[in-house]
């Protein structure tokens, strides 16, 4: 080992590259998914406040900002190519520091998961098992345009609703919960298709099979806007057929403005997709939480 490399790995990564590398931006969806099951639980939030709050800080800072950890830790070869400013190919983070970050983040989450029940911690088992399967060898099923998506998808979106269904009602959710929160898993599917969008460069150079390079940008974007509508109006029918036409109707109006907005993402996909995460996204996860509403009056979980 060199002088340098040796200093490298002594030197203390910097406070802010650290909260870069967890990426708060990315706690939002699961902590909104999160929130969506506790409110179709029924159970009042305000006499769970404490366990609410918990499930939130599990979902958002610790398992996803540690998968974000590991996601960067395992991807520093392709960030290198990609986004060489991000906090390991940069040395901000030196040495092994992101890997030791993902490595406790684990640990605590599988802890914190613990507090909240069986249902906490088998949960919280799933998704840390599930970030690494995602990001590290042998498995790294992000190498697939297919599994990679999906997986994320379920750790972001069906999960962590189930999760907060499951601690609040100290119960498996209702049948017409799973169905709600898998189809709108299903969806986000195609909103983490155009996530790799900004991966291309790198993901080309690596051999990672993302539907942006399998594909090309303009038929991944046009299989990315399919799927996401088609699992909403599956929710649009699910709700409509069980007695909440109120709901679906909603969810239907936002459908429309998404279509609006992918016709504008069709245009140019690469360089709208920034801002389809921004608009399309936003009115999709609308009417997660319009569905967990509806939900809410099931007499099952009263």
């Amino acid at each position: 080992m060199t002088v340098n490399n040796s200093l490298q790995i002594r030197r203390l990564p910097e406070p802010r590259a650290l909260l870069t590398l967890i990426k708060p931006i990315t706690w939002f969806p699961p902590m909104w998914a999160f929130m969506c099951g506790a409110v179709c639980s029924g159970v009042a939030l305000g006499a769970e406040a404490g366990t609410l709050l918990l499930g939130l800080l599990l979902a958002g800072p610790l398992v996803c900002g540690m998968s974000q950890a590991a996601n960067d830790w395992c991807d520093r070869h392709v960030d290198a190519i990609n986004e060489p400013d991000r906090p390991i190919p940069s040395g901000r983070v030196p040495g092994r520091w992101g890997l030791w970050v993902a490595l406790a983040m684990s640990a605590l989450s599988l802890a914190v998961g613990g507090l909240l029940g069986p249902w906490g911690i088998v949960a919280t088992t799933l998704a840390v098992i599930f970030a690494w399967a995602y990001s590290a060898e042998p498995v790294r099923a992000k190498r697939s345009g297919v599994w990679g998506p999906g997986l994320v998808a379920l750790s972001y979106e069906a999960l962590p609703w189930l999760t907060g269904a499951a601690v609040l009602l100290n119960a498996a959710p209702p049948w017409q919960v799973v169905v709600v929160a898998l189809l709108y898993a299903s969806g986000a599917h195609g909103i983490m298709t155009l996530n790799d969008f900004k991966a291309l460069k790198g993901d080309r150079a690596t051999g990672i099979q993302s539907l942006p390079v399998v594909l090309g940008p303009e038929r991944a974007a046009r299989l990315a806007c399919i799927v996401m509508a088609g699992a909403q109006l599956a929710v649009i029918a699910f709700l409509w057929l069980n007695g909440w036409p109120w709901h679906a109707g909603i969810i239907a109006l936002l459908l429309a403005l998404q279509l609006a907005a992918m016709r504008v993402l069709l245009r140019d996909p690469k360089g709208r997709a920034p801002w389809y995460n921004g608009t399309g996204v936003t009115l999709y996860v609308s009417g997660m939480m319009v569905a967990a509403f509806a939900l809410r009056g099931l007499e099952t979980l009263q």
